[in-house]
């Protein structure tokens, strides 16, 4: 049965509730996002069941977002310091479904923590790899990623990218938003759909200048391989998140 599009929530730089009861806290800092535009119709047969390609004036797009996890935690304990804390690197789709809820789809996601990956793909289903990564300030405001996966998935898959962090984004513009707020996650969980809503505050983002990117990773995820340069890079120092618990299709949480 063919999906009916539909018809997508506004995008807003806010989220649209509050998480009270969280299922999971943790920090996203020291983000780069890499995007490069995308046909849909490469990505709509990698999302889950009840989700179709999000697009803007008929584009959707592929984003490498490389950054440090903090201080995972579970309910309303605090975070885990060493287990918690760790360098990841994901490979990510826009996504939406037939209530209208815009979100991601993660296509990989590289972590140097075994005990989360481990965690995150039983609890989760989530496409967790086991990675040696490093996040390196090398002063001037540059930063380095690196990431050598160990396994699951194609072994040696890797990124190396190197951004130049800028002035402030007073003003995102309309693709800004679009690559940067979203309030959730689609994935199938033990065969069916269900979306993951997140909460944080609006996002810090600076303009930032590409100084080197080499990865395989786009590829190792099922995607065409990117051509040239990305057409958004961005940077932001992080934000404390808030996931809820999920929800079926129709918004109904699960128990």
């Amino acid at each position: 049965m063919t999906l009916t599009p539909p018809a997508p929530e506004p995008i807003t730089a806010d989220p649209p509730g509050r998480t009270a009861n969280p299922l999971l806290t943790q920090w996203w800092l020291d983000l780069a996002f890499l995007h490069w535009a995308v046909d849909p119709a490469d990505v709509a047969p990698l999302l889950p069941a009840g989700a179709v390609p999000d697009t803007l004036d008929g584009v959707t797009y592929v984003g490498l977002v490389a950054f440090r996890m903090h201080r995972v935690g579970w309910f309303r304990l605090p975070g885990v310091p060493y287990l918690g804390t760790f360098p990841e690197t994901n490979v990510r789709l826009y996504s939406v479904d037939a209530q209208g809820r815009r979100g991601v789809v993660f296509r990989s996601l590289d972590a140097s923590r075994l005990i989360p990956v481990a965690v995150a793909r039983a609890a989760f289903r989530l496409p967790y790899a086991w990675s040696r990564m490093t996040v390196r300030n090398d002063g001037d405001d540059t930063i380095t990623y690196t990431s050598t996966r160990r396994g699951p998935g194609p072994r040696g898959a890797y990124s190396r990218i190197t951004v130049r962090v800028g002035e402030r984004v007073s003003d995102p513009t309309e693709l800004e938003h679009f690559l940067t707020a979203r309030w959730g996650m689609h994935n199938t969980f033990f065969g069916r759909p269900m979306y993951l809503p997140n909460t944080h505050p609006r996002w810090p983002l600076h303009r930032a200048a590409l100084v080197e990117c080499d990865e395989n990773l786009v590829a190792a995820a099922g995607l065409p391989a990117p051509v040239g340069e990305p057409v958004s890079v961005l940077y932001s120092p992080g934000v404390p998140v808030r996931f809820g618990r999920p929800a079926r299709p129709g918004g109904i949480p699960t128990p």
